[in-house]
């Protein structure tokens, strides 16, 4: 399991590549990044713009320097410069927490994305989302900096108290409990229930361990379909959560012993993207194999 050094550098995915200097620029509090990534980032979705074609590709720009890229060339200034919205690049939640790791993690502090589910944007359903965890120097801090924290929240976005987002194992540890109703949790009508909770268990330990792909990415035994067995993604889950308590090290040794294929991502994946061009995806060398 990556240790708090390893958070605190760049994975293959947050690296910044030629564009650190962008990112060097960048405030060095979290409200301060926060707003910088929101003026770089539009949801694809949420933004209340509707793009299609090239604009609307953007959303799988998988790796922060090639948003960059996409950013520099449309408005080659730094990230602060006020930007339209229709000029910021396209993205999701993933893309503005993927940014804020990689400026905490420029800066030193510990970090990492968190795949689960969010009980604020709507009354009656749990849509999924990606939040900032980062290291304040004594405990995990959970933060949404897709959220402006001027907005009229119930809680601080910067430091989300417990149980208004929810990690994918906690969610899929109260399903198979019989304690909520899975299909009040995903993305769209189409896209929720079991199947869905299930697979973001496993991109919940990617993302731990900063392998940080997409939301539409899918491999090894990821499937719209539920399989007979459960087992295998209950033991998953019960790990990731107990990795989360105070006293992590053997449930840490054992999910880092479990991570290779199927449950790692190998050289080629499937992405199913929301602009519906499916395909075969190659992917650079993974971060915990770095």
């Amino acid at each position: 399991m990556p240790t708090l050094d390893d958070y605190a550098r760049q994975s293959v995915y947050s690296d910044p590549g030629p564009y650190v200097g962008l990112i060097d620029a960048l405030p060095s509090d979290l409200p301060g990044i926060g707003e910088v990534v929101r003026n770089t980032l539009i949801h694809y979705r949420g933004g209340g713009i509707e793009f299609t074609g090239d604009r609307l590709a953007e959303i799988d720009n998988r790796w922060i320097d090639t948003l960059l890229t996409v950013d520099q060339n449309r408005n080659g200034c730094e990230l602060a410069v006020p930007r339209e919205s229709f000029d910021r690049v396209v993205g999701c939640c993933r893309d503005y927490t993927l940014l804020t790791v990689s400026a905490l993690r420029h800066k030193g502090i510990p970090a990492r994305s968190r795949i689960g589910f969010a009980t604020y944007f709507a009354p009656d359903f749990n849509h999924d989302h990606v939040v900032t965890e980062y290291w304040n120097g004594s405990r995990w801090v959970w933060a949404d900096t897709q959220l402006d924290p001027a907005g009229d929240w119930s809680f601080d976005p910067l430091d989300l108290p417990p149980g208004v987002m929810l990690s994918a194992a906690q969610v899929w540890t109260d399903y198979r409990k019989g304690l909520i109703d899975p299909d009040l949790y995903g993305a769209t009508d189409d896209l929720k229930g079991p199947w869905f909770i299930r697979d973001y268990v496993y991109l919940e330990l990617a993302h731990r361990m900063r392998d940080e792909l997409l939301l539409w990415d899918i491999w090894g035994e990821m499937s719209a379909d539920l399989p007979e067995d459960l087992t295998p993604t209950d033991t998953l889950a019960t790990l990731l959560l107990a990795a989360d308590t105070a006293d992590t090290a053997d449930a840490d040794a054992t999910l880092t012993a479990l991570y290779v294929p199927p449950l790692r991502p190998t050289a080629t994946i499937q992405t199913l993207s929301p602009t519906g061009h499916h395909r075969p995806t190659p992917l650079r060398t993974p971060s915990s194999l770095r």
